[in-house]
């Protein structure tokens, strides 16, 4: 991979602010990747491979790398907010086509935040009250919604507060980890046990579409293209350097777990890092980490739940979706039917499916985004531009389309059901919303 420096013309004009370098970008990168997503699914994947969790976790990441080398190259010569929908359509100029990729984006930060929700109402929320599972749920949800209606600059602070808390929650289990090792009581050898019940190759490919869910962060970082400072030289280093760091952490969370704690006790677990906390014998007080691990979750449910509405309200304001998601409160200037939307369908979700198939229907959704990406990558090929940007060899977006072909064989008939569904619906609203415009353009009689 490289940089093309066929011309030093500088990088397109933009009516926002180029104020972001490549340390700040690295770490919003970071602060997304590093997600609630390692708090939940740790026993998820346990379920499918045993102790050896390590592995799914880095067929995930050779998938995240080769899908990160496309979006490296599409943010760095197309600098401009949008992310896979606006590459679609400028690949294909396909109205349907680029409303469909911004749709499973939006039904994606959907499904994350209902699976996140079952997770806040799970053991670690166990941890401080015991409340029924489904209306702590609703709770969580109608509480983030509120907070979204606020306005984006008080959901952004309450994500960077969350941030800290949720890092310094991974360092935490990875120290706990390293005392337990130390002191001779782990047992290490666990890390290179299967499921006894799964075949190996098939617990790992399986397990890898959940560890895939752990690494998202792409969409993101191609929203943030025109506030950064020297893009073709900044995103390649930060994207690559977060997801990176990020896998580094995860390696060593799950390292950690298998050897604190037997993967059948993981796997049996909604809040895995909170029993290994509480195996470790270091007299940590379970509220305190099950507390942190919600700020985690909440965070994470927050974040994805103000992308969905952004992201409905977007499309209305193209006219892909009808107008009424373009409606926004007159103070705050939220957009309050996208996110009442948005929350009424993540409540339904949390109530009928469960964690791991939410996840599953993540990932399915977002690989089926990276395709588009992918695709639009190799078609923009030999569309020029006339500013310097990273290039990635063909082989790359190649590798990530036959990659993600893989993970998207492993899922279940129910997930696609789940997809479908989704396409269904979207494609419904884009018709209404179709219909509309055509009736706004005839003449008044």
């Amino acid at each position: 991979m490289a940089t093309d420096n066929s011309t030093a013309a500088p990088v397109p004009a933009t009516g926002l602010k180029r104020a972001i370098g490549t340390p700040l970008l690295f770490a919003f990168i970071v602060g997304d990747t590093l997600g609630a997503g390692i708090y939940t699914l740790v026993g998820s994947m346990a379920t499918d491979v045993g102790g050896v969790i390590w592995l799914p976790l880095l067929i995930a990441l050779v998938v995240a790398l080769l899908t990160a080398g496309t979006y490296a190259e599409l943010i760095t010569k197309y600098p401009h907010a949008g992310g896979a929908a606006r590459y679609a359509d400028k690949a294909f100029g396909i109205p349907y086509l680029s409303f469909l990729v911004g749709f499973l984006m939006m039904a994606s930060g959907i499904t994350t935040a209902a699976a996140l929700a079952n997770a806040f109402a799970g053991d670690y929320l166990a941890a401080l009250i015991d409340v029924p599972l489904a209306p702590a749920a609703i709770v969580f949800i109608v509480l983030l919604t509120i907070i979204n209606l606020l306005g984006v600059r008080e959901s952004l602070t309450a994500n960077l507060v969350a941030s800290v808390i949720e890092v310094t929650g991974l360092v935490l289990v990875i120290a706990i980890a390293a005392i337990v090792f130390g002191s001779g009581d782990g047992e290490p050898a666990r890390l290179l046990e299967f499921a006894p019940d799964v075949p190996p190759l098939q617990g790992a490919f399986a397990a890898s579409v959940i560890a895939f869910f752990s690494f998202l962060g792409f969409e993101a970082a191609a929203n943030m293209a025109e506030e950064v400072r020297n893009p073709s030289k900044a995103y390649p280093r930060a994207l690559f350097g977060a997801i990176s760091t990020a896998a580094v952490v995860y390696v060593l969370i799950a390292i950690g777990a298998v050897i604190v704690l037997p993967p059948a006790e993981l796997a049996q677990s909604t809040g895995p890092l909170l029993d290994v906390v509480n195996a470790s014998g270091l007299g940590i007080p379970p509220w305190l980490f099950g507390l942190i691990a919600l700020v985690a979750i909440a965070n994470g449910a927050l974040l994805f739940m103000v992308m969905a509405s952004r992201v409905g309200y977007g499309l209305a304001e193209a006219g892909l979706l009808p107008r009424a998601f373009a409606r926004v409160l007159p103070t705050r200037r939220s957009p309050w039917v996208s996110i009442v939307m948005v929350a009424g369908l993540t409540i339904v979700l949390t109530v009928v499916g469960d964690l791991a198939t939410l996840a599953e229907t993540t990932v399915l959704l977002l690989l089926l985004v990276f395709l588009s990406a992918n695709v639009s990558v190799l078609v923009l090929k030999k569309d020029k531009v006339d500013h310097a940007h990273f290039t990635a060899p063909r082989i790359v977006p190649v590798l990530a389309i036959l990659a993600s072909v893989v993970l998207l064989a492993q899922q279940t008939g129910v997930v696609w059901v789940g997809a479908g569904v989704y396409v269904a619906v979207g494609s419904v609203l884009f018709l209404v919303a179709r219909a509309g415009r055509k009736r706004e353009a005839q003449p008044a009689k």
